[in-house]
C-alpha cells in the first residue's frame, strides 16, 4: 500500500503544477498578442526613419557628426536585452552563449533585464549601467538608455553601439540578433535587414535617389537631430522585439510543460491502476489461501 500512496502523491503534485504552467501559458498568450502586433505596426516606421536618414546624409557633401565618422575600436558598447524571468525556454541562453564568445576585454555592457543583468555580473564582464523596463515597453522608458548610450559613445567610454537581443520572427521561433547601429557606416546593410522583416524587396542604394532635398532649418541641424530618433527608435523597436519573443518562448515552454504533465499524469494513472489492481489479487489469493487451510 505504500507504493500506491506514494504514487497518488505524484499523481497530485503532478496535476498541481499542471494548472500552474496552464495558468502561465494563459498569461504569456494574452500578452504575446499584444507585444506581437506592436513588433509589427512599428517595423515600417523604423524603415522609413533609416531610409530618411541615408537620404539625408547622401545629399550634403560633409556630415559633421561622431556619429558618422568612424574610429578605432578599443572598447565596443552592447546593449544586452534579456528577460527579467524566467520560465522562457532557451532564449536567454542562446544569447549569453553570443556574449561568451565576445572577448571580454573588447566589450562595456549595458543590460536591460535583470537576467542579463545577473549573467554579467556572474561572468565578471564590464557592466556600466543596467535598466529595468515594463511589458509594455513605453517609449518614455526608452529614452534614459538611448540617452546614456549616447552620452558614452559621444565621450568615448565605448567605440560603437551595438544590440543584441532576441529577434522575433514567429511565434515558434526566435533568433540572437547582434546588430550595430552607430558609428552610422552601414546604413544600407541597415535599411536592407529592416525591408527583409518587413517583406518588403530590397530597394535601391541612397546614392542612385535624384531628387532634390530641401533642409530646413539646416542639413546641419537636421543631421544633428536624426541620428538621436534613429537610435531611439531603432533600439525601441529591439525591445518590442524582444518582449515579442520572450512571450512567445514562455507561451510555447509553458504548452509544452502542460502537455509533459498531462502525459505524465497518464503514466501515472496507468502504473496506479496496476499497482492497485496487484494489491486486491493478493489479498484475493491470501484469502483463498487461508480458506483452503482451514478446510
Amino acid at each position: 500500500m505504500k507504493g500506491i500512496r506514494e504514487i497518488r502523491r505524484r499523481i497530485r503534485a503532478v496535476k498541481n503544477t499542471a494548472q500552474i504552467t496552464k495558468a502561465l501559458q494563459l498569461v504569456a498568450s494574452s500578452k504575446m498578442k499584444r507585444a506581437q502586433d506592436a513588433v509589427l505596426a512599428g517595423r515600417a516606421y523604423a524603415l522609413l526613419l533609416a531610409e530618411m536618414m541615408e537620404s539625408a546624409a547622401d545629399k550634403v557633401d560633409f556630415v559633421d557628426s561622431p556619429f558618422f565618422k568612424t574610429r578605432p575600436v578599443q572598447k565596443r558598447g552592447l546593449l544586452l536585452i534579456s528577460t527579467d524571468k524566467g520560465l522562457c525556454g532557451p532564449l536567454n541562453s542562446n544569447l549569453f552563449r553570443q556574449v561568451s564568445e565576445i572577448p571580454r576585454e573588447q566589450a562595456r555592457f549595458i543590460s536591460v533585464g535583470r537576467k542579463g543583468t545577473q549573467f554579467l555580473a556572474r561572468t565578471g564582464r564590464d557592466l556600466l549601467a543596467d535598466f529595468t523596463v515594463t511589458d509594455r515597453v513605453g517609449y518614455n522608458e526608452v529614452r534614459p538608455i538611448v540617452e546614456y548610450l549616447s552620452q558614452a559613445f559621444l565621450d568615448g567610454k565605448i567605440d560603437t553601439i551595438e544590440i543584441l537581443y532576441s529577434s522575433f520572427v514567429n511565434t515558434l521561433r526566435q533568433e540572437p540578433l547582434l546588430v550595430q547601429l552607430a558609428p552610422f557606416t552601414s546604413l544600407h546593410d541597415t535599411i536592407a535587414r529592416l525591408r527583409e522583416k518587413a517583406g518588403q524587396p530590397p530597394a535601391d542604394n541612397a546614392k542612385d535617389d535624384g531628387r532634390v532635398m530641401l533642409f530646413e532649418p539646416s542639413s546641419e541641424e537636421i543631421l544633428a537631430i536624426l541620428p538621436y530618433l534613429f537610435l531611439k527608435q531603432e533600439i525601441y523597436q529591439a525591445m518590442l522585439g524582444a518582449k515579442a519573443s520572450e512571450h512567445s518562448a514562455r507561451m510555447v515552454a509553458m504548452k509544452n510543460a502542460s502537455d509533459n504533465a498531462k502525459q505524465l499524469t497518464s503514466d501515472l494513472t496507468l502504473e496506479y491502476n496496476k499497482a492497485r489492481q496487484a494489491s486486491i489479487t493478493q489479498e484475493i489469493l491470501e484469502i483463498a489461501a487461508a480458506a483452503a487451510a482451514s478446510a
